[in-house]
């Protein structure tokens, strides 16, 4: 008889370069937030309710690390509000409501007043 559970294999995340550059970025600087406050990783770890491992994923900017994580370890650096920072002055968006803003729109066809 064959096992009735099958057993999926997690797929490894990848982002791209530029993205996990970024990502890496972010875990250093958490890092750094937590060096200046002179908190241990163990501390860090216990207050966001998370392993030290995983605080050291997040450190190293890991893109496995569930988002939520990474907030709670904000949270007790004191940082959750940079979060809304994201997206919070976003110039590309404006710029392209604006384009289309300024494109002049047709004026509808005028009826030639003949009756088929």
């Amino acid at each position: 008889m064959y096992n009735k559970f099958i057993i999926m294999k997690k797929s490894k995340s990848t982002l791209l370069p530029k993205a996990q550059r970024i990502l890496t970025e972010l875990g250093e600087n958490i890092k750094l937030a937590r060096l200046r406050r002179r908190f241990s990783s163990e501390i860090v770890a216990e207050r966001a309710n998370i392993t030290r491992v995983t605080l050291l994923s997040i450190e190293k900017g890991a893109p496995t690390v569930a988002m939520g994580n990474y907030m709670q370890v904000l949270f007790v650096l004191g940082l959750e509000k940079d979060l809304l920072k994201v997206a919070s002055d976003d110039i590309l968006g404006r710029k392209l409501v604006d384009t289309n803003l300024l494109m002049k729109q047709r004026a509808p066809k005028k009826s030639s007043g003949k009756t088929k």
